[in-house]
Parts: C-alpha cells; sequence; structure tokens
C-alpha cells in the first residue's frame, strides 16, 4: 500500500491539524485524540485503503490498520501533520482529561481492577481446577497438596483490599506503599474479620465497638474484607493529602512528615466515616444487582444481556469489575459472569453470521477473527470493528445475549473468577458445565439466526459517472501517456510469455501504484473484455493499444474492476477509462503488472520505451513511425 497516501487520507479526514491533541499507535492502531469530533469523516476514514476498522473509545480515535503497517503509517502521519511523536499513555491522558466526569470516574475504577485481574483469574482458575478434581476424586479433599493449593485459590480473595488499595494509589497518583499500608489497616487482624460478624450475630456475642470523634460516636471494629469501593474511596482520599502535604511541607522535613500524616488521617477518616457509608452503599448497590439477576422469569438477566454491549461501547464496562469483585468476596461466587459471558459469546456469533454471508473481502476478513476472538472473551473487534458499524448484528447479539443471560439465570449459574468469559468461562463453572454449555449454545443460536436473517449486504454502488472533462492535453504524434501511476518497465520483465515476447506487439509493463486507468491519448475505445480486466484504443494516427491489467486476471470475471467506457466511446487524453482494486488481484493470487502494447506495432516499426516511475500523462511509448508519417 501506499503508505504515504494513506496517511494523507486519514489527515484529511480528521479535519487537519487543528483538530488534533496527540497522536502515537500501538502495535496495530494509531491513535488519535481529537479536538472536535464533529469535524471527523468517520466513512471516508473508514474507506481509506488500508484502514480495516475506526473506532472511538476512550476519548481516543482508533484506526486499525495492522502489525507492520501502522508503524510506516505513523511515521508518514507526523510528517504530513507536523506532529510530534507522543507515547500511548500520553496520549491516554490527553483523552482522559477531556472526557466528562462521570466516565473519568468509570476509567478511573477500569484502570485500578485491569491490571490486578491476572492475579483474581489466576485465584480463580485455581478455584475452579480443584473443585472439578474434587468430584473425580473425591479422597484428593483430604490431602495435604489440596490444602497447599487451596491457599493458594483464595490467597488473592483474602488479601483484595491490598491489592485493590496498591493499584488505587498508582491510579490516583499516590505512594503504593502507603496505599498498601491503608489497605492493611482496612483488614487489620485487630478488626473482626468481616466474614465472621455473621457468627457473632448468631452466636450473641457482641462486636467490639470503639468511641470516636472525642466520644461522639461509637463505630463497630470489623474489618473490610470483601469491600472493594472503601478502599477505593480511602486511597484517593490518602493520595489527595499526600500530594498536598508533599507541596507545603519543607522539603527537609517532607520525608518524615508527610507519610506519618497521610496515614493517620487517612486512615482515621476511613474507619470512622468513609468504610463505614460507603461499604453501606456497596453493600445495598450488590443487594440490588442480586435482587435484578433472580428477578422471576429472568427479566432482569435478559435486560443486563442485552444492554451489556452498549456498556462496552460507551467504555464503562469495566465498572462491572466493582460487582464481581464484591460477589466473590462476599459470598465467593460471581453470578454476574454469566451475564457477561452470554453477551460476549452473542457479539461474536452475530459477528460469524457476518463473515460468512458477506461477499465483501473487507468485511470478512475482519469480521472471521473477530467472531473467534468474541468467542473466547475479547469482544471489541467484533463490536467495534463489524457489529457497531453495521447497526444489525448488533442488535442480534443483545437479543442473543438476553436470552443466553435468561438461561443463566434459570440455572444459576456462577463462577470463581472475574475477567474470564467466553470458553475459557468452563475453567471458573466446573459446578455448573452443563447450564454454561446450554446457556453458551443459546446465545450462539439465536444471536447466530438473528443476525443471519438481519443483514443484508448492501449491493456495491454504481459507478458515478465521470463528468469531470479530461486534462488539457496536446497529443503528439506516436506518443502514449501514462495511463497508470507506477513503475514504467520494459516489455521483458512482464511475468507473462506471451507478453514479454512481443507476440502481442511491442510496448512496456507497468507496476501500478494506483488503481485508475485513463486514456494515453485522444481516440477510440475499440474493445472491452467482457471481464473488464483489458482494454483496446485505437489513435488517429494509427496505432492500436491494448492495455491489459494484471496477468491472468481474466479468471477474476470482473471482480475489482469497475468500467467508465464502452466500445465506441471517443476519449480525450486523462479520461478515466477503468478502476481496479490492487487488493483483490493480489489476494486472488494474481500479479498487478499491466502490460501496455502497441498491438499492430510490427506494421508501425520499433517502440521506444521510458522507464522508471511515472505519473499519468507523462511520456511512456514512442512509436516513431507515427512520429516520421506526421
Amino acid at each position: 500500500m501506499d503508505y504515504r497516501t494513506c496517511a494523507q487520507e486519514i489527515f484529511r479526514h480528521v479535519g487537519g491539524r487543528e483538530n488534533l491533541v496527540s497522536a502515537a499507535h500501538c502495535a496495530t492502531r494509531l491513535r488519535l485524540v481529537i479536538a472536535d469530533n464533529s469535524k471527523l469523516d468517520m466513512k471516508a476514514l473508514e474507506e481509506i485503503d488500508g484502514v480495516k476498522g475506526v473506532f472511538s473509545n476512550a476519548g481516543q480515535l482508533q484506526l486499525i490498520l495492522g502489525t507492520g503497517t501502522v508503524n510506516k503509517v505513523y511515521d508518514e502521519f507526523l510528517a504530513v501533520s507536523g506532529m510530534t511523536a507522543a507515547t500511548k499513555e500520553e496520549v491516554k491522558a490527553a483523552a482522559a482529561a477531556r472526557q466528562p466526569l462521570p466516565k473519568r470516574m468509570v476509567k478511573a475504577l477500569g484502570d485500578v481492577f485491569v491490571p490486578i485481574l491476572p492475579a483474581i483469574v489466576a485465584s480463580g482458575l485455581i478455584m475452579g481446577l480443584l473443585e472439578g478434581l474434587c468430584k473425580a476424586f473425591p479422597g484428593l479433599a483430604d490431602s495435604g497438596t489440596y490444602t497447599i493449593f487451596h491457599l493458594f485459590s483464595n490467597a488473592a480473595f483474602v488479601f483484595l483490599p491490598i491489592l485493590v488499595a496498591v493499584s488505587s494509589a498508582r491510579v490516583f497518583g499516590g505512594n503504593i506503599f502507603l496505599g498498601a499500608v491503608i489497605g492493611m489497616i482496612m483488614i487489620h487482624t485487630d478488626l473482626v474479620n468481616a466474614w465472621s460478624v455473621a457468627d457473632y450475630v448468631a452466636s450473641g456475642t457482641p462486636i467490639p465497638t470503639a468511641d470516636v470523634w472525642f466520644g461522639l460516636f461509637n463505630i463497630n471494629l470489623t474489618g473490610y474484607q470483601g469491600h472493594v469501593i472503601p478502599v477505593i474511596i480511602a486511597v484517593w482520599i490518602m493520595c489527595q493529602i499526600e500530594k498536598r502535604l508533599h507541596k507545603v511541607v519543607p522539603e527537609m522535613l517532607d520525608l518524615f512528615i508527610t507519610p506519618l500524616v497521610t496515614v493517620c488521617a487517612t486512615g482515621y477518616l476511613t474507619l470512622t466515616v468513609f468504610g463505614p457509608v460507603f461499604s453501606t452503599l456497596e453493600n445495598w448497590v450488590l443487594e440490588g444487582v442480586q435482587m435484578l439477576i433472580t428477578i422471576p422469569f429472568g427479566i432482569g438477566a435478559a435486560l443486563m444481556g442485552a444492554i451489556y454491549p452498549l456498556t462496552v461501547v460507551c467504555g464503562v464496562h469495566h465498572m462491572y469489575n466493582v460487582i464481581e469483585a464484591g460477589m466473590l468476596s462476599s459470598v465467593g461466587l460471581n453470578t454476574w459472569m454469566p451475564i457477561a459471558s452470554a453477551a460476549n459469546f452473542a457479539q461474536g456469533a452475530a459477528c460469524l453470521a457476518v463473515a460468512l454471508k458477506t461477499r465483501e473481502r473487507k468485511t470478512k476478513a475482519l469480521a472471521l477473527p473477530s467472531a473467534m476472538s468474541a468467542a473466547l472473551g475479547i469482544t471489541e473487534p467484533a463490536i467495534f470493528g463489524v457489529n457497531l458499524r453495521l447497526v444489525k448484528p448488533l442488535v442480534a447479539g443483545m437479543i442473543g445475549g438476553a436470552a443466553g443471560s435468561v438461561v443463566g439465570s434459570m440455572f444459576h449459574i456462577g463462577a470463581t473468577a472475574y475477567g474470564v468469559t467466553g470458553l475459557f468461562g468452563f475453567l471458573t463453572t466446573t459446578d455448573y458445565i452443563v447450564p454454561y454449555a446450554i446457556e453458551l449454545a443459546v446465545s450462539f443460536v439465536v444471536a447466530f439466526a438473528v443476525s443471519w436473517f438481519l443483514y443484508k449486504e448492501k449491493a456495491p454502488e454504481a459507478a458515478a459517472p465521470q463528468t469531470e472533462d479530461a486534462p488539457t492535453l496536446t497529443c503528439q504524434p506516436g506518443v502514449v501517456y501514462c495511463p497508470i501511476q507506477g513503475k514504467v518497465i520494459p516489455m521483458e520483465e512482464i511475468p507473462d510469455d506471451t507478453f514479454a515476447a512481443g507476440v502481442l506487439g511491442e510496448g512496456c509493463g507497468i507496476e501500478p501504484a494506483a488503481g485508475r486507468v485513463v486514456a494515453p491519448f485522444d481516440g477510440e475505445v475499440t474493445t472491452v473484455a467482457e471481464s473488464k480486466h483489458a482494454i483496446g484504443l485505437s489513435s488517429p494516427d494509427g496505432m492500436e493499444l491494448l492495455i491489459h491489467v494484471g496477468i491472468n486476471t481474466v479468471e477474476l470475471d470482473g471482480k475489482g474492476f469497475t468500467l467508465h467506457c464502452a466500445e465506441g466511446d471517443q476519449v480525450k487524453a486523462g479520461q478515466p477509462l477503468l478502476d481496479f482494486d490492487l487488493d483483490v488481484i493480489r489476494q486472488g493470487g494474481y500479479s498487478t503488472t499491466t502490460a501496455v502494447l502497441v498491438t499492430n506495432s510490427e506494421d508501425l516499426g520499433p517502440v521506444s520505451v521510458h522507464t522508471g516511475d511515472q505519473f499519468p500523462l507523462t511520456p511512456i511509448l514512442t512509436v516513431n513511425a507515427c512520429v516520421q508519417a506526421d
């Protein structure tokens, strides 16, 4: 592909330099922060050659270009735009700063939980595997090996507040070790373990209390095992205190005063005010979600399964991590996971239906791997690359997600971890393998069927009539002007024995850089191949010319070719005759080398060739006999 042209097109359709805030790239995507989204031409961006998908997420415009391509386009984009390179983190920061407060809050939750997902996933998978093995080998539960691995399986959940506190401190810009101390305070062994409170109540044992705020209040000395929101709030407060102290405390005293005051102030406020308040609010949220999921006939589960993909589109789906973590910590079972899994699997099924039904090469190449990715729990490629853009597959996936979620609710399916959905979810739902398989099957079948029924591929748009006038050019006798932008090569280098040997006449080959053929002189179109890949012309001074696009491209039967002329048409030099898709030709396994041959050169005499990189309407062939005759 032409990386420069791709970069120029992107630059033009994002609104130019004044509409760009920052630019960076990752392994596959060009990531841009845009000043005014209303100035974007999303449809035009999607149609740029080389761009496999376009979507906006978390304040970033992301253009999927692919590995090995994105860095080359990025370099050209910097040159075209005059911008300087930025890191992915800088782009994220610039994008985050432009988000409204609710989105920034949700993003912060995602930033807190995403880094600790591996720890949660590892613990959950170990727990699921242990349960499965104990069912197969009942005696395993009495072994020392089981005891050791069971310790591994719940370690992340026992000390979850510390993990959350460390990650929160990193996100909010505080000292992560002070954050860890706050997390430790909240689950200190001098506090009654939150999971033991029910036993205290059942046995009539009073929970220890402490009078605070100069004896005005009494609080229960209970820990915060099973809570995450109070921990995040506590660490956010800690970071605000720490930052302000760094600004006002003299540097020589900062090392001593700042951590001392930060820990004391944050710890006291957390255990006496913010902890009790937000733990109560969190309990209400968890109880509300549980009630929603268990509404009779699966109505609540169906509703959440349907709207789940929309929260992914809005970038707020990371908020569910709080709910799932709370469920695991409080009751040891994540009943939200089946809803997310049904929704994700359904989006993959809807995307697969598009992949199998579409005839459009670019859509098929994107949809098939995206569907496979969604089946493993990663839905962004399917949602943003295919379903959202086509709308109907997204709706089909929402319907399938709702149907699967009803099944999950009926069977009360639960998982031992969060962050794992799709096929990998079998490893965390060992007590519900058959119901979970039924849920995924229902999600898949419903979403696939609805998507197949709803999705109708648009017929290719007819080529717009060529109303533009051909460039003004005084044609010279015996001169063939370049009909295609590209590199002109000697006839002998054309990768076809018939053309290379001059059997059809003398001339040259062109390795195209663009997919358009224009008239190489004033004349008449004498022949047009039924498969559209070849055109014959004649000039007033007696030249008969063949332009044959690609080698063996007759086998494409016109696919990838769009004609702008017909036999008998009188054409002017520079007038468009034919458009062709270079990618279609290459993916069909054919060479794009185009033969430009004077088919009656045997009657006219030798043909001179001008090789090298050429633009349309520069002279490439000269027939001496025609020049002399004139």
